[in-house]
């Protein structure tokens, strides 16, 4: 079976050993994963309780997910992507850019990661990662047959190029419509914050020596 990407960063052993990292904006978009992000936050609480979490979801993946369910486990106000309607005091792009210092995309559609990968900024996250100096973790959550687009490959390159950026890798899941196995589905999020974290140690280090 053909795989679609595989990350080559070590990830932190989280439950081993603690994360330097104190502040983690989690973005989730529409894929059906996002329904299993009451668990992750779960994880979260339990794992990294020293961790500060703000959390927002794109329009298309709070018809998967309950922002009710979220505000409550993550204790906090959940952001929706969108551009608000009335005038606000701080740009929202701006406080979403300055506040974490990482940020995890969880699960990252084909559309989020085309978006990003092209440098577009139509959202207010997608903007703000745009102009973050956080470290930025991608976890793609693409549908049946993206293994084969050249495209999707190229993007996903180009993003795990970025100095400050992390892609974890895909694993082979059956696809809920098709019932097939297939490659392309999104890896665990604690994976992914291990790659966070592990990029943030380097990058941290790096700082230091200079």
């Amino acid at each position: 079976m053909s795989k679609l990407y595989s990350s080559d960063i070590e990830p932190v052993d989280v439950l081993a050993d603690r994360v330097t990292f104190g502040r983690m904006l989690l973005v989730g978009s529409g894929a059906l994963s996002a329904s299993f992000l009451p668990y992750w936050i779960n994880w979260i609480d339990a794992v990294l309780p020293t961790v500060s979490l703000k959390v927002v979801l794109t329009r298309s993946a709070r018809k998967f997910v309950s922002e009710h369910a979220i505000s409550a486990l993550s204790r906090t106000d959940v952001i929706t992507d969108e551009w608000p309607d009335r005038p606000c005091r701080e740009a929202p792009h701006v406080a979403l850019a300055d506040w974490p210092d990482v940020v995890a995309v969880y699960p990252a559609t084909l559309n989020f990661i085309s978006r990003f990968a092209l440098g577009l900024g139509d959202s207010p996250a997608l903007l703000a990662l745009q102009c973050t100096k956080a470290v930025i973790g991608i976890a793609p959550a693409l549908p049946p047959g993206a293994v084969n687009n050249p495209v999707v490959a190229a993007h996903l390159r180009s993003l795990a190029d970025r100095p400050r950026v992390v892609v974890s890798s895909t694993e082979a899941a059956v696809s809920a419509t098709t019932g097939e196995l297939g490659e392309g589905s999104v890896g665990p999020l604690s994976d992914l914050v291990g790659q966070l974290e592990q990029r943030y140690r380097e990058l941290a280090a790096r700082n230091e020596a200079e």
